[in-house]
């Protein structure tokens, strides 16, 4: 399974899987959960940008290095994101929205650059195993939740990926050029990951 886990030795790296989450999920909740405001890309952003300074990630740049990789990473679904917002409900939420949801995707990118997916899939399977009593496979729904947390910092790597080939031919640089070869390759990962998912007896 592809993974973006980055070894480390800071605080974060070595909190465990179970709090760690818990702790990134109330963050990520109380960005989402700020109102449609001018001031809310500026809260979330600076939300972000201490979220990685105290996670110490071991960059030289107190996390900034690896935050400006995640967020180039993100470039194309940031600005997908604005240019729908700011068609269909206007500048100011276009803003506010564009800025919770880069900033819930590099939190969670956060989670994932400092767990392992063997201790994620661990703790999410503790925490769902009460729901057995109720016909909850913990196994199946804690795999699920691992891969929906991997798959989309992999996304915007592939989106980049596609960027940099496409610049490196010289290709304009169009939505409409980007979005065919991105969605192949989209696929083509989730074929891989299917496949993977099949040799280890999942269906």
């Amino acid at each position: 399974m592809l993974t973006l886990y980055r070894p480390g030795d800071g605080w974060l790296h070595r909190m465990p899987a179970g709090p760690k989450t818990l702790l990134l999920l109330a963050v990520t909740l109380g960005v989402l959960l700020l109102p449609t405001a001018w001031w809310t890309a500026a809260a979330a952003a600076a939300i972000s940008v201490g979220a990685y300074a105290v996670a110490g990630l071991g960059d030289g740049l107190c996390g900034m290095r690896e935050l400006g990789r995640q967020l180039f990473a993100l470039r194309w679904i940031v600005l997908i994101t604005v240019a729908g917002q700011l068609l269909f409900v206007g500048p100011e939420p276009a803003a506010a929205n564009t800025a919770r949801v880069t900033a819930s995707l590099v939190l969670a990118g956060l989670l994932v650059l400092t767990t392992r997916v063997s201790e994620l899939l661990d703790a999410f399977e503790r925490g769902l195993r009460p729901l057995r009593r109720i016909g909850v496979d913990s196994e199946r729904a804690a795999l699920l939740l691992t891969v929906t947390l991997g798959t989309i910092p992999v996304l915007a790597r592939l989106a980049g990926e596609v960027r940099d080939a496409q610049r490196a031919r010289g290709a304009r640089a169009t939505l409409r050029t980007f979005v065919v070869p991105f969605l192949v390759v989209s696929l083509k990962h989730a074929d891989q990951l299917g496949d993977a998912l099949a040799a280890r007896g999942l269906r």
